[in-house]
């Protein structure tokens, strides 16, 4: 299963919040500067998950963004639904009856159902709540995201 930028980056916005939980809302731009991400793209994100019901949104100086439930009550999965959609990894695992020459005595549609099972219990499983930033792990306003390590090399070993 691959994961789109879209759900990467709300997935990183909500998170953001949960770390301010309670501390009234957010602005956008902190949260972009903060996740390194582009301030437009995050407005509609942030716009999807407030017309789910996810977040709540006020106007003004002292305005932002904050979650609408406890970080507890809301699932990955709710989550991965409004940014990404379906976790399944074909089309014909969406559909109950696919249009597909292939589907009577398919041996990947079982497989395709497999993982989309899998991805699914692990997004209902975990809220929120459960990837809680620790105190002070978020960049801080103005870097960016840190990058995974570069894969180390092999030594190459010659003349044997």
């Amino acid at each position: 299963m691959r994961v789109s930028t879209r759900a990467e980056y709300g997935l990183r916005a909500l998170l953001d919040l949960v770390a301010h939980y309670g501390q009234g809302p957010v602005h956008s731009r902190q949260i972009a500067e903060r996740q390194g991400l582009p301030e437009p793209y995050l407005n509609q994100l942030m716009a999807a998950l407030r017309r789910a019901g996810l977040v709540a949104s006020k106007r003004g100086p002292h305005g932002g963004h904050v979650l609408s439930r406890p970080p507890s009550t809301i699932t990955l999965r709710e989550a991965f639904e409004v940014l990404e959609g379906t976790t399944a990894p074909w089309w014909c695992v969406e559909v109950d009856d696919p249009d597909c020459a292939f589907v009577d005595g398919c041996g990947l549609r079982p497989v395709w159902r497999a993982v989309q099972a899998a991805a699914d219990g692990v997004l209902n499983r975990l809220t929120l709540a459960d990837l809680r930033p620790a105190p002070g792990t978020l960049p801080q306003v103005g870097t960016a995201p840190p990058r995974a390590p570069a894969r180390a090399r092999r030594p190459v070993v010659r003349g044997r």
